[in-house]
C-alpha cells in the first residue's frame, strides 16, 4: 500500500501516544488495533515479527515497536515521528504530575481518574491478546511455547532474556523449518557504521559534556539511566527492583514512599512505564536544586533513556527482512513470536491483579503474584465491569470508553 503522509503519521502516532495507557501489553494492543486492523499499515505477520525483534532488544518494547513501525512506513523520519510522539505526551504528563507532586504532595483526584482508565485498559488488553493469539498460535507447539513462557515468567519468575533465548534456540534447532513467505521489500539499505556513529554520539556526547563541566549530580543521573537503557530487557518491570534499591538506598535521591508513588503515577499515565525514570529524576533534581535542577535532571533522564531506543531500532530494523528470508532464523523468530503471547499474557494478568486487588503477595513455593482475596477493590471491579459492558456489549469506541471510565473513577472517588 502507499506509505502514509507525514501529516497522517503525526495524527495517528499522536493518537497512539495520547491513548497509550496501561503498560506494554495495552500499548501493543493499541498499536495492533491502529496499525494492523484499522489502517492496514502493517501486515499481521510483519507486526508480530517486529514485536519479536523488539522483545530481543533492551529498552521499552512498545516504544521500540512504534519506532520500528514509523521507520518501516517512512524511513528514519517516520521512526523519529513515531518514537517521539509515543513518548512525548506521557513525558509531558509525567512532568506536570511530578512538579505538582513535588510542590503539593499526592494528587488524589488525578489518581482517581486514572483508576477508571486502568480498569478499561484490562478489557482493551484482553481483546487484543485474543486477536494476537489467534494469529500467532497456529500450531500445537506454538501453543506450547506460549504456555511455557507464561508459566516460566508467572509461576517460576525466570529471567526474561533466558526465556526468549530458549524459545529462539528451540525454533532454530528443534522446530521443523519451512521456507517462509516472501517478506515485504526491505525499507532501506542498512548503513550500520553511520547509524552507530550518529546515534552513539547523540547518546554519549551530552553525558561527556556534563562530566567535563563538573555537573556531578547530572552526570550521575546520565550514567545511571544510561546503564538502565542497556540492561532493561523485558521492559521496565524487569529492572524496577534494582532501580528502586539504587535510587533509594545507594544514591538517596528519593524515599521509598516517593518511589512507590512514582511507579503508581507512571503506571497510570500514557507512554512507556520506563517514564518512571523521568519522574524519579525530576524529584531528585527538585531536592537537589529546586525547579531548574528538576527540569535539567528530567531532560537528561529522558535523553539517555530513549536515544538508545532509536539506536537499537535503526541498527537492527533493516536486518529483520534478511532474518525472515532464512528458514532457520525465521523459525527462531516465529518461536519467539509464540513465546511473546505468553509474555503479554503475564503482563496483562500482573496488571489486572494490581488494579483489582489492593494487596498482592508471593507464595513461598513459586514466584506467581497471589492476590489477598479480602483486599478486592469493589470500585475497581465495578469500573472494569462498566468498561466490559461498553466495549464488549455496546461496542463503544476505545476513546469514548476511556473518557467514560475516567469520569466514573472520579465520581466513585468523590462518593
Amino acid at each position: 500500500m502507499k506509505a502514509p503522509s507525514t501529516r497522517e503519521m503525526i495524527r495517528v502516532f499522536g493518537r497512539i501516544g495520547l491513548l497509550s495507557f496501561g503498560g506494554p501489553a495495552a500499548q501493543i494492543a493499541l498499536m495492533y488495533r491502529e496499525l494492523v486492523e484499522t489502517r492496514n499499515w502493517l501486515s499481521e505477520d510483519g507486526f508480530l515479527r517486529a514485536l519479536s525483534l523488539c522483545m530481543l532488544l533492551p529498552g521499552p518494547e512498545a516504544m521500540q515497536l512504534a519506532t520500528y513501525a514509523g521507520w518501516r512506513l517512512r524511513g528514519t523520519l517516520g521512526g523519529l515521528i513515531a518514537g517521539v510522539l509515543f513518548v512525548g505526551p506521557g513525558a509531558l504528563v509525567v512532568l506536570l504530575l511530578a512538579m505538582g507532586y513535588a510542590l503539593y504532595g499526592q494528587l488524589p483526584l488525578v489518581q482517581a481518574a486514572f483508576e477508571g482508565v486502568k480498569a478499561a485498559v484490562i478489557i482493551i488488553v484482553l481483546q487484543a491478546l485474543l486477536k494476537v493469539a489467534r494469529k500467532a498460535l497456529n500450531t500445537r507447539d506454538a501453543w506450547g511455547l506460549a504456555g511455557a513462557a507464561f508459566l516460566a515468567l508467572f509461576a517460576l519468575g525466570l529471567p526474561f532474556p533466558l526465556i526468549i533465548a530458549a524459545a529462539g534456540l528451540y525454533g532454530a534447532f528443534l522446530r521443523q523449518t519451512t521456507a517462509p513467505p516472501d517478506p515485504a521489500p526491505m525499507r532501506a539499505n542498512p548503513n550500520t557504521p553511520a547509524t552507530l556513529l550518529i546515534w552513539g554520539a547523540l547518546w554519549v556526547l551530552p553525558v561527556l559534556a556534563l562530566w567535563l563541566t563538573d555537573q556531578t549530580f547530572l552526570t550521575q543521573i546520565a550514567l545511571f539511566f544510561s546503564k538502565l537503557a542497556v540492561v532493561t530487557f523485558g521492559g521496565a518491570y524487569a529492572v524496577l527492583a534494582y532501580m528502586t534499591q539504587t535510587v533509594v538506598q545507594d544514591f538517596g535521591w528519593i524515599t521509598t514512599q516517593q518511589m512507590i508513588d512514582a511507579l503508581g503515577l507512571a503506571e497510570t499515565t500514557p507512554g512507556p512505564l520506563i517514564l518512571v525514570t523521568e519522574f524519579v529524576a525530576l524529584l531528585a533534581g527538585f531536592a537537589e536544586g529546586g525547579i531548574p535542577m528538576a527540569l535539567a535532571a528530567g531532560a537528561v533522564a529522558l535523553w539517555v533513556t530513549f536515544i538508545p531506543c532509536f539506536l537499537w531500532i535503526f541498527l537492527a530494523g533493516p536486518y529483520l527482512d534478511a532474518i525472515s528470508e532464512k528458514p532457520r532464523l525465521a523459525s527462531a523468530l516465529s518461536a519467539i513470536t509464540a513465546c511473546v503471547v505468553g509474555v503479554i499474557l503475564n503482563l496483562a494478568i500482573w496488571f489486572a491483579l494490581h488494579v483489582l486487588f489492593k494487596q498482592i503477595t508471593t507464595a513461598p513455593w513459586h514466584a506467581a503474584p497471589v492476590p489477598v482475596l479480602t483486599s478486592l477493590n469493589p470500585e475497581a471491579l465495578a469500573l472494569t465491569g462498566l468498561a466490559a459492558v461498553l466495549l464488549l456489549g455496546f461496542k463503544r469506541a476505545m476513546v469514548e470508553t476511556l473518557i467514560i471510565a475516567a469520569l466514573a473513577g472520579l465520581v466513585v472517588s468523590l462518593m
